[in-house]
C-alpha cells in the first residue's frame, strides 16, 4: 500500500444451488487464497452463499438458517486475516427478507448493506422474495453483538485515512439515482458491488461501459464481483464477468463463462488527487451515514497493474489513428479559427527537415485546406547554417514542394557571422551564444517575412520541449501561434507517422518515414562528416522518459520517489534504476529553473489531459524551488 496503492479482489466462486455449506467451502478457498496474494477487499456476487437463482426456496426456513450457520464458520476462516470481505447472501429482519452484501473483516461482521433497488422486470423477480433495504442504518442484533444494517454505511480504515469502502448491489449501479452517488458523496473512495447479473447478447460491453463509467463520474475505485458458473441455468446463463475499475480506466476483467478471480492495484492517491484538482467534486457530507471503523495493516508490495510506459500514445492501433486523426484536426481547427479570426491568408513557419517543423506543416496544411486558402501562400523557409546536414535540407526542401507550400531558402550563415562579429564573439566559440544566435535569427526572418505578408508565425515547438525548457528564448520559442504546444514529442512522431500512413502518395510517404529516422537534433553545432553530431536525447535525455514523467507529475501530481517507482517498473526492460533517476533529476532541475518561458509561451491548442499553458493547466510561478522534489530524490 506504499503511495496510495491497495490490493483488491473480485472473486466468483463455483456454487451449488441451496447449498451454502458447499458455497461456504468455495469461497472461504478463494479468500485463503487471496490472503497468500495479499488481497486487502475481496468481493464475492450477490446471495452467493445460498445462489442468486433458488427462487421459492428463499422461502424456507432451512436454508436461511444454514446461511447464517455457515457465515459464522466464514467468520471463523476470517479470523486473523488482514482483509475486508463483502459478500452476498439473504438477511432475514423483522419478518421481512433481504438481499444485503455482508461486511467482514478479522472474523467479525461490521455490517449488513441491503439491496435498495429490486428488479421486478423481464427475467427478475425479485420482490416476490424480498424487501427493499433501508437507507438510514439502523442497528441489529448479530449474535451478541449489535450491528448496523442500511445502505448508508462506510467503512473507513483507521490506518489508511483514503480508504473509505461502499457497497452496493446488483441492480442498484443500474438504477439513474445509485446509492454509490450517495456514497461517494459522503467520502467513499472504493465502491464494491456484489452482483448476479444473467448474460444476454451484447450485455457484457454495457455492464463494461456501466461500471467504468460509474467509476468516471464519481471518481473512484469500483470492485464488481458477478455471479457465474454453478447457478441454476433453468431459464439463464451467468458469464461471471468480474471488473475491476479506477476513475474511468478498467484495470482488470475476468473472462467470462469459466469462475475466476481477479486481482488488481487500485490508485487511492491517484484518487484522492483527482478529486482534489476537480473544484466542482463537492465536500464530503456524512449526514445520515453510519461509519465502521477497521484496522488494516500497510503493506510495500510489487505493483499488480499496467503501467504504460507510453502514456500519451495509445497501445491499440486503431485507437492510436483515431487519436491521430483527432489530435490533428484540434491542431487545424485551432489555428483555422486564429487565421479567420486575424483576417491573415498568410501563414510562415520554419522547415527544418525536423519532426516538429513537419509537424506543424502537415497541420497548416490541413487549416489551409478547411479555409480553402491555397496551400501556396503557406511560405516554408528553409534557414541553412552552420549545423544544416545535406539530409535534413532535403527532406525540408521535398516535403515542401510535395506539399504544395511555397519554399524559400535565407542562408542566414552571412548573417550570424556579421552578428558574432558585432557582439566581439568568437565563431571557434561553440556555446550557447553561438547556439541561440542562430535560432533568433531564424525567428527574427520568420517574424519580418510574416510583416511583409501580412500573415502569421506557426509555432513549431512542442510541449515536452516546453516541459524541459529546451527552446531559445525568443528564438524558437516564439511564434504567433503554436499548433504543438500541448504535443508531446513521443505523439508528434505518431503523428507523422499516421500522415505518412495515410496520405496515400508514395513519394510523400517516402519523405515522412526518413524524417521520422532521422535523429532529434537542433542542428545547431556543424556536422562531422556530414553527420548529425547534436543529438537532443543525448544532452537533455530520452524523450520517451521524460513524457513519462511529465504525465505522472502533472496529470496525477505524483510526488518525486512515486514517479520514480512507476518509472522503474515501466522501463524495467529498457533502462537501468541509475539511468532513470538521472533522468528524472534533470527533467526537475529544467522544468522548475525554464518556467519563465513558459509564462510568456504563445497561444495553442490543448489536444490532451496535460498541457503547460500558463493560461490554463499551469500557473506556475517562474521563481518556484525545486529543491523540495529534488530531495526526496536523493534520499532514496
Amino acid at each position: 500500500m506504499k503511495h496510495g496503492y491497495i490490493r483488491v479482489a473480485a472473486a466468483t466462486p463455483d456454487v451449488k444451488v441451496a447449498d451454502p455449506q458447499f458455497n461456504r467451502e468455495r469461497i472461504c478457498e478463494l479468500i485463503k487464497e487471496g490472503a497468500k496474494r495479499h488481497g486487502k477487499i475481496m468481493v464475492f456476487p450477490e446471495l452467493c452463499l445460498t445462489a442468486y437463482t433458488c427462487g421459492d426456496l428463499f422461502g424456507q426456513e432451512a436454508l436461511l438458517s444454514k446461511a447464517k450457520k455457515e457465515l459464522k464458520e466464514i467468520l471463523k476462516a476470517t479470523k486473523g486475516l488482514d482483509m475486508l470481505i463483502f459478500l452476498g447472501m439473504p438477511w432475514e429482519r423483522e419478518g421481512k427478507l433481504y438481499n444485503v452484501a455482508a461486511a467482514l473483516q478479522n472474523g467479525k461482521l461490521l455490517g449488513i448493506v441491503p439491496k435498495k433497488n429490486l428488479p421486478n422486470y423481464s427475467e427478475f423477480y425479485e420482490l416476490r422474495y424480498f424487501a427493499p433495504g433501508n437507507r438510514k442504518p439502523e442497528m441489529v442484533r448479530w449474535e451478541d453483538d449489535f450491528i448496523p444494517m442500511g445502505t448508508d454505511i462506510l467503512f473507513q480504515c483507521q490506518d489508511i485515512p483514503s480508504l473509505v469502502v461502499a457497497a452496493e448491489v446488483c441492480e442498484d449501479a443500474w438504477v439513474p439515482d445509485p446509492p454509490s452517488t450517495g456514497h461517494v458523496l459522503s467520502g467513499a473512495t472504493v465502491i464494491v458491488n456484489c452482483s448476479a447479473s444473467d448474460e444476454t447478447t451484447g450485455k457484457d460491453i454495457y455492464r463494461r461501459s456501466l461500471i467504468t463509467g460509474h467509476s468516471a463520474s464519481l471518481v473512484c475505485g469500483y470492485i464488481y464481483a458477478n455471479a457465474g458458473e454453478g447457478e441454476s441455468t433453468q431459464d439463464l446463463v451467468f458469464g461471471g464477468q468480474n471488473l475491476i475499475a479506477e476513475n474511468g480506466t478498467l484495470l482488470r476483467e475476468s473472462k467470462r463463462f469459466g469462475n475466476e478471480t481477479i486481482y488488481g492495484d487500485l490508485d487511492l492517491d491517484r484518487l484522492i488527487h483527482e478529486r482534489r484538482r476537480m473544484t466542482t467534486f463537492p465536500p464530503v457530507n456524512r449526514e445520515g451515514y453510519e461509519v465502521v471503523s477497521f484496522r488494516m495493516k500497510k503493506e510495500d508490495l510489487e505493483l499488480n497493474r499496467f503501467i504504460d510506459p507510453r502514456p500519451f500514445v495509445p497501445d491499440n492501433e486503431a485507437e492510436r489513428n483515431r487519436r491521430c486523426e483527432e489530435i490533428l484536426s484540434i491542431q487545424a481547427m485551432g489555428l483555422k479559427k486564429r487565421l479567420a479570426h486575424t483576417g491573415c491568408r498568410h501563414a510562415v513557419l520554419g522547415i527544418s527537415g525536423g519532426l516538429d517543423s513537419t509537424l506543424a506543416l502537415l497541420v497548416t496544411v490541413r487549416a489551409f485546406d478547411m479555409l480553402d486558402i491555397p496551400r501556396s501562400q503557406i511560405h516554408a523557409i528553409t534557414m541553412p547554417c552552420f549545423g544544416t546536414t545535406d539530409r535534413t535540407y532535403q527532406n525540408a526542401c521535398l516535403l515542401t514542394r510535395k506539399l504544395g507550400a511555397e519554399l524559400i531558402e535565407i542562408n542566414i550563415r552571412e548573417a550570424v557571422t556579421l552578428h558574432f562579429r558585432d557582439i566581439g564573439h568568437k565563431e571557434s566559440d561553440r556555446d550557447v551564444t553561438y547556439e541561440n544566435s542562430q535560432a533568433r535569427e531564424r525567428t527574427q526572418i520568420l517574424m519580418d517575412v510574416a510583416n511583409q505578408l501580412n500573415g502569421i508565425v506557426v509555432g513549431t515547438g512542442d510541449m515536452s520541449e516546453l516541459a524541459l525548457g529546451w527552446a531559445t528564448y525568443n528564438g524558437d520559442h516564439m511564434s504567433m501561434y503554436g499548433v504543438n504546444a500541448s504535443v508531446p514529442k513521443t505523439l508528434v512522431r505518431h503523428l507523422v507517422r499516421y500522415y505518412a500512413d495515410t496520405c496515400g502518395e508514395k513519394e510523400l510517404e517516402e519523405v515522412l518515414l526518413d524524417v521520422l529516422d532521422t535523429p532529434v537534433s537542433p542542428e545547431l553545432l556543424p556536422p562531422q562528416d556530414g553527420e548529425i553530431v547534436q543529438k537532443t536525447e543525448d544532452l537533455v535525455g530520452p524523450y520517451e522518459l521524460h513524457d513519462f514523467f511529465l504525465y505522472q507529475i502533472l496529470r496525477f501530481g505524483c510526488r518525486p520517489e512515486k514517479v520514480y517507482r512507476l518509472a522503474v517498473f515501466a522501463f524495467e526492460e529498457s533502462y537501468e534504476e541509475a539511468i532513470i533517476l538521472k533522468w528524472l533529476k534533470v527533467f526537475y532541475r529544467r522544468f522548475f529553473s525554464q518556467q519563465f518561458k513558459r509564462s510568456c509561451m504563445p497561444d495553442g491548442p490543448k489536444v490532451g489531459s496535460v498541457a503547460v499553458s500558463p493560461r490554463g493547466d499551469l500557473r506556475m510561478p517562474s521563481d518556484g524551488v525545486s529543491r523540495l522534489w529534488l530531495e526526496e530524490l536523493d534520499n532514496l
